[in-house]
């Protein structure tokens, strides 16, 4: 049965060994920051951990930073204070003069603890968090710590040859380093999720990361730098700083999270009017992501194309006398260039969305253009195709019924409907049939 779940571009997770063949790679990061969490966490109890007040103060911090963890746009959980903290005590050289001694393994322990015990409160209150995202915290702290400490005695400024820049040098080597690690495991997690293309996923999650990744990186120098000299209240003056900037990013995402909710509200006046069939207009956006992500997409397009798909009827709702049970692919085409151009206009009163009107506007036009502009933009050539196929098979529970839309539309691809764009939309139907 095709219902509005299915349009999604994520399908529902199957449990048990299913999962682990739905999403092989997210299991494997896991996996492995879970053995070296472990096995870090093991070594240091038998070995025993040294410097028990340092080790204290920045686990304490570490998990108050997890515990303080945020949600970006694309359901990206960042923890800033903790990764910041961990980083603070991989890069550590000396507390209020006093050189330390701690292995990596117990940077790694610490860092553990921390993340589970700041974990734990949100798991109680029934918000679990998304694994893959705290492995990918770990495998960050992982590479830059395994890279730092062997030589973190010869970088002391206890040593005989040290000075300052090698020091700060490989440092900020190392963050960059972490950056990117970070960036190509979210990227590969990304694109094995959304079925998009890995080089995409990467470029997306790079612009993503970038502000906030040199904001965490540069106050774990600093946290480190700076306790060299203050001591441990180094980790309160140059964690204030990165707390400003979660609360920033923090509104930022909830700014971005009301929003689309407010998109979304609009986009159900046509469906409470009955311009519409309900569900239509989420439908229609889940199964155009769905196509951007097979066509490869960037995440802003996606973002764009998302909003216009919940909005591309908006403009019915300025006719005197309303099409045909909503369905705008049987309405004469000077009907559908009428009701682009109507909704358009509506979305450009907001002052603010004016690519998404473009992309609305220019929903109605055949694939090649019908003007001087061109081929209209290739998110309304993916929203006329998504369009479509939900107006011709709508919930329909007979397989055979899309398939037949979908060579309606082949057959028309020439003319009226992108044939890549078909093609694409096939694929993402027929992925989320196989795993549904």
């Amino acid at each position: 049965m095709i219902t509005e779940e299915f349009y999604t571009v994520r399908a529902p997770r199957r449990a048990g060994a299913w999962r682990l063949l739905d999403e092989p790679v997210r299991v494997l990061v896991i996996a492995v920051a879970a053995a070296l969490a472990g096995g870090s966490l093991l070594w240091t109890l038998i070995s025993g951990f040294v410097e028990g007040q340092t080790a204290l103060a920045f686990g304490v911090l570490i998990a108050l930073g997890e515990l303080a963890r945020i949600t970006l746009p694309g359901n990206r959980e960042v923890a800033p204070v903790a990764s910041a903290g961990a980083i603070g005590y991989t890069f550590l050289l000396t507390i209020g003069g006093d050189t330390v001694h701690h292995s990596g393994w117990q940077v790694l322990a610490v860092v553990t603890v921390g993340f589970a015990l700041g974990e734990l409160p949100h798991i109680a209150a029934g918000r679990s968090p998304e694994w893959s995202d705290v492995a990918r915290r770990m495998m960050v702290i992982v590479v830059i710590t395994l890279a730092f400490r062997p030589f973190a005695a010869d970088l002391s400024p206890g040593s005989a040859h040290w000075q300052w820049w090698p020091a700060l040098l490989l440092m900020g080597t190392l963050v960059l380093v972490g950056w990117l690690t970070d960036a190509t495991i979210a990227a590969a997690v990304r694109a094995e999720r959304l079925r998009t293309r890995i080089t995409v996923a990467f470029l997306d999650e790079l612009r993503a990361h970038a502000g906030l990744g040199m904001a965490i990186g540069s106050s774990g120098i600093l946290i480190a730098l700076a306790s060299t000299i203050t001591g441990l209240a180094g980790l309160l003056v140059f964690t204030a700083p990165l707390l400003v900037t979660q609360v920033a990013f923090r509104r930022f995402a909830e700014v971005r999270l009301t929003y689309l909710q407010t998109v979304r509200a609009l986009s159900r006046v046509t469906e409470v009017g009955g311009y519409v069939a309900p569900g239509h207009s989420r439908r229609v956006s889940r199964l155009a992501k769905s196509i951007g992500c097979e066509l490869g997409m960037h995440e802003s397009d996606l973002l764009e194309l998302e909003y216009a798909a919940l909005m591309h009827d908006i403009g019915q709702l300025s006719l005197r006398d309303p099409v045909a049970s909503g369905a705008t692919v049987f309405a004469l085409p000077r009907e559908q260039r009428r009701i682009a151009e109507l909704g358009s206009a509506v979305i450009r009163e907001t002052g603010v969305l004016d690519s998404v009107a473009e992309l609305v506007r220019r929903q109605c036009e055949p694939c090649m253009g019908d003007g001087d502009d061109g081929p209209p933009p290739l998110g309304s050539r993916v929203i006329k195709v998504a369009n479509a196929v939900d107006d011709l098979a709508g919930e329909s529970a007979d397989p055979e019924r899309v398939q037949a839309v979908l060579e309606r539309l082949r057959m028309d691809g020439f003319g009226e409907y992108d044939p890549e764009v078909v093609e694409a939309a096939a694929r993402a139907i027929a992925r989320a049939s196989a795993r549904g």
